[in-house]
């Protein structure tokens, strides 16, 4: 019986051991990608040309001008986190500021249509921030929006202290729209009245959980052992755990207008996390829009004119709300 408890003990020490480092390889692998910084940006630069042709062109053309500025502020983690921003094409007849919020891996140059949209279709001021980890902005991780949302607060009060004005939407694709969705449940100032969320996620667990089993199949069956290692490594070293960060939960808390977007063909980010999105937000206005042909962060490209439309009168309704 002595020599079977001893086995029994020696066969649970192994498991946990490689439980723990599993769970320390995944939350590397899931946060702690390329480095940041100048070659980050430059990469990125053919992205946001595949997207919307013509993109960087008009971002260096706004540069050049001197119109479109950087500025960098110390952010919710005590480290200097970076943004550009440019202000509507006529300011004068300003409809409002968009803060736009990029994706997983990405930075402020990879949506530039959407800033290009926002200002020269829209006449939008609009401010575009690195978030922590990517593009000029420092970090040591990804943190899929849940903290990254208390940056996106600060740079709202950075956005609203340059250009003013009594509307502001918050604007995300991916993980920025997971962070936009995340933010919309916080208190934030009365003069941020619509969101919009394009192929956002439900929460950090629901889409590690979906990219586990695409990307490790033959040990697919391990994945919520694993995530649950990788998500008490995850709150050890950032203070937050997988199921924490959600998207789900940070929507029941909010009343303002919301517009939500997916492609139907993502398989990315499932589909069916934006009807559980879209579900989740029991209170105030919402739509929907599932884009036909569209896979992940795909739907402005394939239907630029339509976008934009939808965008522009959801818009036109929240400002009379």
């Amino acid at each position: 019986m002595k020599s079977l408890i001893h086995l029994l003990a020696v066969v649970l020490a192994a498991a946990l051991a490689t439980g723990c480092l599993a769970g320390k390889y995944m939350c590397n692998y899931a946060l702690c990608f390329n480095p940041h910084g100048t070659d980050d940006v430059e990469r990125t630069r053919h992205k946001a040309d595949s997207l919307c042709p013509g993109s960087t062109a008009w971002y260096d053309g706004l540069r050049a001008q001197g119109l479109l500025k950087d500025t960098t502020i110390v952010g919710y983690k005590d480290r200097n986190v970076h943004a550009v921003y440019v202000p509507a094409a006529d300011p004068e007849s300003a409809q409002g500021t968009a803060i736009v919020v990029h994706g997983y891996t990405d930075n402020h140059l990879v949506f530039l249509y959407l800033a290009r949209m926002y200002r020269d279709a829209l006449n939008y001021n609009v401010l575009m921030p690195d978030l922590p980890y990517h593009g000029w902005s420092e970090g040591d991780a990804a943190q899929m929006g849940w903290l990254d949302r208390l940056d996106v607060e600060k740079w709202i009060e950075v956005a609203h202290g340059i250009f003013g004005g009594d509307f502001m939407v918050l604007h995300g694709v991916s993980m920025g729209a997971a962070t936009v969705m995340m933010a919309s449940g916080d208190e934030l100032p009365p003069y941020v009245r619509a969101f919009v969320e394009d192929c956002g996620y439900t929460s950090a667990w629901d889409i590690f959980d979906s990219v586990f089993k695409t990307t490790f199949p033959p040990i697919a069956f391990l994945r919520g052992p694993i995530l649950s290692s990788a998500s008490i490594v995850c709150n050890k070293r950032y203070g937050w755990k997988f199921k924490e960060a959600s998207s789900v939960k940070q929507l029941a808390k909010c009343d303002k207008p919301m517009l939500f977007i997916h492609g139907d063909s993502d398989d990315f980010v499932p589909t069916d996390h934006v009807y559980k999105n879209y579900e989740a937000k029991v209170n105030g206005y919402k739509e929907i829009w599932v884009s036909k042909d569209a896979v992940h962060a795909d739907s402005y490209a394939k239907h630029p004119q339509e976008y934009t439309q939808r965008v522009r009168d959801f818009l036109a309704k929240a400002k009379n709300m």
